[in-house]
C-alpha cells in the first residue's frame, strides 16, 4: 500500500463556494459539534495532470454551542486493488461567529510528494475531524469527491478553405493522463461528439458522434456548408475529466 506524504500550505478563510457534500453518515459517537459544509475545490472534480504543480482546497464550516477549536484533520483518502493513497493536514480555523468557524486546508503537490496510481482515480472519501472548545469531537467520512485524470483534446479539420457543400475531414486525439508513467497516452473507445458553430453563431451544435480509435485518433467526414468552427466535444467519464477542444475555423467559398 502507498499514502502520500503531502505538504499543505494551511490558510484561514471565510470564503466557502462550490456544491455541499452528502449528508453524513450517523457517528459512533454523539457530539455537538455540527458539520454545516463541506467544500472540496470549490465543488469542482479535482483534475491531476502529469506535474507536481496541483493544488486544491478543503473548507469545512462547523459549529458548536462553545465554538470551533482551531486545528483538527482533513483528508481526502481512497483504497482500491491493494493501493491506498491520501492527500490530508491540519486546517486552520476561522470563527465567523460565537460558535461558527470555518476550517480551511489547501494541498500544494510539490516535488516529492507523487501523484495516485491510475487505479485510484475515482470517487475518495472525503474525512473531517474537528473539535469543540468544550471538549466535543466529530471525526467520520463526510462524503466522496471525484478525482479525475486530466485529458487533452486536439481538433484540425481539412482542407481549408473549401468549396460549398464540399466534403471535409475533421480529424483530432482524445488523450489523458498516465499517473503511474507521468505521461499522456490515447484514450481509446471513448465517444466523442463532432460539433460545429455557425461564423456568426455563438452556439454549437453535435454533427455526429465518433468513437475513438485503438490509439485515441478521431475522424469524421462532412459536408462544409458555411463558414464556421468545428471542434470535439468529450463528455468525460468518472476517472478522466471532460473536455472540449479549441474550434477550427474552415472558410466555406
Amino acid at each position: 500500500m502507498r499514502s502520500a506524504s503531502v505538504s499543505a500550505v494551511l490558510t484561514g478563510t471565510l470564503a466557502l463556494c462550490g456544491s455541499v457534500l452528502a449528508v453524513p453518515a450517523a457517528h459512533a459517537v454523539e457530539t455537538d459539534v455540527v458539520i454545516k459544509k463541506v467544500s472540496v475545490n470549490g465543488g469542482k472534480s479535482i483534475v491531476f495532470g502529469t506535474s507536481r504543480t496541483e493544488s486544491f482546497t478543503i473548507s469545512v464550516t462547523a459549529s458548536d454551542d462553545s465554538g470551533i477549536k482551531n486545528g483538527g484533520f482533513l483528508q481526502i483518502e481512497r483504497e482500491k486493488e491493494g493501493e491506498y493513497w491520501s492527500y490530508h493536514g491540519v486546517p486552520a480555523c476561522t470563527a465567523v461567529s460565537a460558535t461558527t468557524s470555518t476550517c480551511k486546508l489547501t494541498v500544494k503537490l510539490e516535488r516529492d510528494i507523487d501523484l495516485p496510481r491510475n487505479t485510484l482515480a475515482g470517487p475518495w472519501d472525503v474525512y473531517v475531524e474537528l473539535n469543540s472548545k468544550d471538549g466535543d469531537h466529530y471525526g467520520d467520512v463526510y462524503g466522496t469527491h471525484p478525482v479525475k485524470r486530466r485529458s487533452t483534446l486536439s481538433v484540425d479539420a481539412t482542407p481549408e478553405p473549401v468549396a460549398k457543400d464540399r466534403t471535409i475531414t475533421v480529424t483530432g486525439k482524445l488523450a489523458r493522463a498516465n499517473w503511474d508513467k507521468y505521461t499522456y497516452a490515447g484514450y481509446t473507445a471513448q465517444p466523442v461528439r463532432l460539433q460545429f458553430r455557425p461564423k456568426a453563431g455563438t452556439t454549437y451544435t453535435t454533427v455526429k458522434t465518433v468513437t475513438s480509435d485503438g490509439t485515441g485518433k478521431l475522424k469524421a467526414s462532412v459536408k462544409a456548408t458555411s463558414d464556421g468552427y468545428w471542434r470535439w466535444n468529450f463528455a468525460g467519464t468518472s476517472t478522466t475529466a471532460a473536455l472540449k477542444s479549441a474550434g477550427d475555423f474552415v472558410d466555406v467559398r
